[in-house]
Parts: C-alpha cells; sequence; structure tokens
C-alpha cells in the first residue's frame, strides 16, 4: 500500500520502481501491477505483485474492481527541502503489505543470508540496495529476536515470497527516488485476534511486528484481523517518523492513496500519502534538527528516606535503556513536601524500566508516555584534560563541556574554570584525531 500510495502522488517514479524490481531478479512470468483504482467511495492506485498463476485469471477481471476495502489512510509532505510525511489516519488504516491471501507462488528462498547475498550482488542503485537490505535487516533482526537464533540463522517464511521481495525493493527505489525527506506518521491499527504462521496461530500483532512497531504510535481503531504485517511495520520504521507534522506555513502540493486488497468493514482500505512543502516566505527552523522518540516516565515519592531514594535512583541510572533520571522537590495534597522523579528510557525498554521504577522507590503507580524529542547533535572529544562533549547549535555556533569526572580531582574555582577553558579551546581545535559520535 505504500507503494501505491507514493506512486498515486508521485506517478513519475513507477519507471524506477520497475527497474529496480526487475535489477533484483523478478522471474519470468511474475508481473508488476500499478492500476488506477477506486472502491465506490474513493479513488487512487493499487499495487499488486503476481505470479504466473495469477496472471491468467486475473486477466479478465482488472476492469472489475470497483468494491473492496474501507478505511485506513497515510500522508506525506515535502515540506522545504522535499521533507515527505507519511500518515495513517487515525480514522482510516490499513497495512503497509497488504497480501493477506495465501497464494501458490513460486518461492524464493526464504533464508535471510541467501537474501542479502542476492541484494548485494543485484544491479541495484547503491541506495535502494542499501534501503532494501536496512528494511530486510529489521524483519531479521526481530524475527532472531522471537525464535531466539542469530540473525544469520534467520529463514523467513510469510515474507519469502517473491511478492513480499518486490514490496520491499520496489519501495526502497521509490522512497530512493523521493530524494532528502522527513517523514511523520499518525498512528497505525494494531488489529486483534490471530494470524496463522509457518509456526501455527499467533496473536496479532504477530510477534515480530510488535516488535517493529515498539515506539511508533498506534491505536485500536476496533477491526480485527492483522493490519500491520512484519514487512509493513519494518517499512515504516525505516523511515523514522516522528508523530508531528512539521511547524510553520505549508503548502499540500500533492496527496497520493494506496488501496490494500483486503475488505474492511464500514471503510475504504487505504493509506493515504500527504505531500507537504515549505512556504517559501516561511522563515521556520531552516535547516531540521534530529529527532527522535523516547518514553517519559513520571511518578512521585513522599514516603522513602533521602538517602534511599538516592540509591534506588543509581539503581535506575544503571537500567538498560535508561537515558536520563531527574528528580525535583513537589508538593502534594495536604502540603506534603515529596519528590517527583522522571525517567526518560528507549520506548522498547520501558516496560522494564517501569518495573525498575517500582522495584526501586516506593511510589505506587508510573505514569508514562511516548514522545518526540528534538536533538542536538552530539560528538566526544578526547583532550589533554578529559573527556569532552561538543554539541552542534543552530547557526553553526558549537557548545563545550568537560565531563564533571574530569574535574573531581581539582581544588579551587578558579583551577577547574582553567581545565574547563583548556579542554574547550582544545576541543574545537582542528587537529584533534581523538572524536567520536556520542
Amino acid at each position: 500500500m505504500l507503494i501505491a500510495a507514493l506512486l498515486d502522488a508521485f506517478p513519475e517514479h513507477e519507471s524506477a520502481m520497475r527497474a529496480a524490481v526487475a535489477a533484483a531478479g523478478l522471474p519470468e512470468g511474475w508481473v508488476l501491477h500499478v492500476e488506477a483504482y477506486g472502491d465506490g467511495v474513493l479513488t487512487g492506485r493499487r499495487f499488486q505483485v503476481r505470479g504466473p498463476e495469477m496472471a491468467a485469471e486475473s486477466e479478465h477481471a482488472d476492469h472489475h474492481h470497483h468494491h473492496h476495502h474501507a478505511h485506513g489512510h497515510a500522508h506525506a509532505h515535502t515540506h522545504g527541502h522535499a521533507h515527505a510525511e507519511a500518515h495513517a489516519h487515525t480514522h482510516t488504516r490499513a497495512h503497509t503489505h497488504a497480501h493477506t491471501e495465501t497464494h501458490a507462488h513460486t518461492h524464493a528462498t526464504g533464508r535471510w543470508a541467501d537474501i542479502r547475498a542476492r541484494l548485494e550482488a543485484a544491479p541495484l542503485a547503491a541506495g535502494v540496495r542499501a534501503r532494501a537490505i536496512a528494511i530486510f535487516t529489521l524483519i531479521a533482526e526481530a524475527e532472531a529476536r522471537v525464535h531466539g537464533k542469530a540473525v544469520e540463522d534467520v529463514s523467513f517464511h510469510e515474507i519469502a515470497d517473491w511478492d513480499s521481495i518486490a514490496d520491499v525493493v520496489g519501495a526502497a527505489a521509490v522512497i530512493e527516488a523521493l530524494g532528502p525527506t522527513t517523514w511523520s506518521l499518525a498512528p497505525l491499527p494494531l488489529g486483534s485476534g490471530l494470524v496463522n504462521t509457518a509456526h501455527g496461530p499467533v496473536p496479532v500483532p504477530a510477534p515480530a511486528t510488535a516488535l517493529l512497531l515498539a515506539g511508533l504510535p498506534v491505536i485500536d481503531d476496533g477491526i480485527d484481523g492483522e493490519r500491520v504485517t512484519p514487512t509493513g511495520a519494518a517499512l515504516m520504521r525505516h523511515l523514522a517518523p516522528t508523530s508531528m507534522r512539521p511547524a510553520g506555513l505549508l503548502t499540500i502540493s500533492g496527496v497520493g492513496t494506496g488501496f490494500g486488497t483486503r475488505r474492511l468493514p464500514g471503510r475504504s482500505n487505504v493509506l493515504r500519502a500527504l505531500v507537504l512543502e515549505r512556504e517559501a516566505g516561511d522563515q521556520t527552523d531552516a535547516p531540521a534538527l534530529p529527532t527522535d522518540r523516547v518514553a517519559v516516565l513520571t511518578f512521585e515519592v513522599d514516603d522513602q528516606s533521602p538517602e534511599d531514594l538516592a540509591l534506588g535512583l543509581d539503581h535506575l541510572r544503571r537500567t538498560t535503556g535508561v537515558l536520563d533520571v531527574l528528580q525535583a522537590p513537589a508538593y502534594l495534597k495536604k502540603g506534603r513536601l515529596a519528590t517527583q522523579v522522571q525517567v526518560l528510557c528507549r520506548p522498547e525498554t520501558y516496560a522494564d524500566v517501569v518495573s525498575a521504577c517500582l522495584h526501586e522507590t516506593t511510589t505506587l503507580g508510573v505514569r508514562h508516555q511516548i514522545m518526540d524529542r528534538t536533538i542536538l547533535a552530539r560528538r566526544a572529544r578526547g583532550t589533554s584534560v578529559g573527556p569532552v562533549k561538543v554539541a552542534a547549535r543552530p547557526g553553526g555556533v558549537s557548545s563545550v563541556k568537560l565531563e564533571a569526572d574530569a574535574l573531581a580531582g581539582i581544588s579551587g574555582a578558579s583551577h577547574r574554570a582553567r581545565h574547563r577553558h583548556t579542554a574547550g579551546a582544545e576541543a574545537l581545535s582542528d587537529v584533534d584525531d581523538k572524536e567520536e559520535p556520542l
């Protein structure tokens, strides 16, 4: 559905998509089918990969497709420098990989090592190859975690057919053709129930899909079944989207609607891409700053001694996935003085961190939410005084901070200030070759 939505918005990239899938080795008899499509409510495009046994039976049916599917949308904006945003609307969603039926396809080998070797050897553009391998790597890593094996030993089952390989390579080609682009994403539908796999029935979202969706916005829209597949989830994660649309004055320069093959009750089964461009006169944030997503956990403590709370928070800081722990005074009801604690952690680890909060403190509950944050690019540099953190700020200005541990043995405020100055001057010089990204 992602390919269909993007080609509906950017039809000029269809030839690049077809060329990439052909270069990946699409077998003879397999056909990429991109068609104008409508369900009686909306119109857009639909993308299908048809094997030899489907070609004949679909020829006479190509003009009988005016039924189908219910609501699912995604939008893409290209603001300013062609930033694109893909939204799966909260009122209309569907999974990106739309092939939910089972067909007797000619199977490609399902071993991840074989698929990667084929992509590495294929005459693909470097950017397309890198994206395709990155997307498949996300799926392989998720499957490895689910089945408790090394990534190199993973074999795909549900995504081994050429329709899924074409989905990944085709999407990689279109995304690469869009150029420098940023993406945002509306909540994706969770679905419910069970889905049949090579390992038997598993809960929805499927185990690998659930891992790939960690940190992405999701919603239960009340429609059961598998709504997002591992391939679709990997495509969304590869885009590194935020849940916020860009600020400032924007123009809608294009809209793409991609249909899936499943019929949903009461709504069109579509993914919509909304293309936004920044107005020429808009001065909002020239170059976009890096963003990521974090889990924010908050709770209060009013019945734990300061000494024991300090020990507990030190343990929290060493918990896997924790990025920062902040404590501040707070007043509760009846004027009771308490400590408010805020913990930042990686979204995929928040459940374990919540358990750690309840284990290390006397709080009775923890509030948590997933949030976007804007961060400055930072690098570590070694100096004669100690390690220094250099942050690149807007406007080409850099700020420097010497790690506090490097000053622990220095007595006197003026001496510590001199050490900070020396470290800062060395860190900002062009001579240092000890620079490492944080």
